[in-house]
């Protein structure tokens, strides 16, 4: 392997290194190469995100413009499916039902979450990691087990709170019929995502420099005076974020009316929740077509809500 140098050349041009051949030898450009490394550890990911998350959207879409005849098979109908959603007597009740549901439910939830992240974050507290263990644990447990477990409790014959109200020779309670079940439904809810919420709540307030409080007691700020007047105004923007996330959760609702089903019989039906009205249809009659747009209602139902919650919250804050 020889050096190549040009006479003449100035002494700080460095030598064309070749290995005897009559082309120098090229080095790669690895300035392209390090950019092109995010996009090639990516690809994987949006492959499969392509795959199995945006397709079956797009499919689903497609589904809701057609409608399956006898004769003909699929056929086009534009938005006939969408008019049949939003003039199905089922439907428009399954979302006033989670509407009250929200409106009770959310409230509730960010409340209690709230007042458990303000009692953990408390100075001198005792406990304070088994406090977040005990509060954070129903959430660990998953939404179908939690429906079973209250199910069980909620039983009108063998359940822990109808053998309470006997020993105490009480009338039983029936928590499951039509007048009481969505408050159940909710109670199991609350008692889920109170613990998740308050993980939230706690971390935004570990965030904010306790430096603040001081000098609000330096100032003779009790403490109720700096939870109401420095501790809930710096956590506006985390209480939007959850509450948007529980508005979110509320209108799908359906794991919990699903298990205890069999249990509330004549309080729970096919349609009880949008996503249960969409299930029913698929299960029973398999119209594909018209579950795929109840789907993509509730989809802009949700995001309708979201946008007004948002829109409604910035006015009150600029104000």
């Amino acid at each position: 392997m020889t050096a190549l140098t040009t006479p003449g050349a100035s002494a700080d041009v460095r030598p064309v290194v070749t290995d005897g051949s009559s082309s120098p030898r090229r080095r790669p450009n690895t300035r392209i190469l390090m950019k092109s490394v995010p996009y090639i550890l990516l690809a994987p990911f949006l492959v499969l995100f392509a795959i199995f998350f945006i397709s079956p959207i797009v499919y689903a879409a497609y589904l809701s413009f057609f409608v399956d005849r006898l004769v003909g098979g699929q056929t086009f109908v534009g938005f006939e499916n969408y008019a049949k959603v939003l003039t199905d007597p089922l439907f428009i009740s399954g979302v006033t039902r989670v509407l009250l549901y929200g409106i009770v439910v959310v409230p509730v939830t960010l409340i209690l979450a709230l007042a458990l992240a303000l009692l953990i974050d408390r100075e001198r507290l005792r406990g304070r990691a088994l406090l977040q263990l005990a509060y954070f644990l129903p959430f660990a447990i998953p939404s179908v087990i939690s429906a079973l477990l209250w199910g069980y409790m909620y039983g009108n014959s063998f359940g822990v709170f109808t053998q309470m109200a006997r020993g105490l020779g009480l009338a039983d309670p029936n928590f499951l019929s039509a007048g009481n079940i969505l408050f159940s439904i909710g109670n199991i809810a609350v008692w889920a995502a109170a613990g998740a919420n308050m993980i939230i709540f706690y971390s935004a307030l570990r965030s904010i420099p306790r430096e603040l409080f001081e000098a609000a007691r330096l100032d003779g700020a009790s403490e109720w005076q700096i939870v109401w007047h420095v501790k809930i105004p710096l956590l506006r923007s985390t209480m939007i974020f959850t509450a948007v996330l529980a508005i979110i959760a509320s209108l799908q609702l359906f794991n919990e009316p699903m298990i205890l089903k069999p249990n509330a019989l004549g309080a729970i039906t096919s349609s009880f929740t949008p996503n249960m009205y969409a299930f029913n249809l698929i299960s029973t009659s398999q119209q594909y077509n018209l579950a795929a747009a109840v789907a993509f209602t509730l989809t802009a139902l949700i995001v309708g809500l979201t946008a007004i919650f948002l829109l409604l919250t910035r006015k009150r804050n600029q104000a």
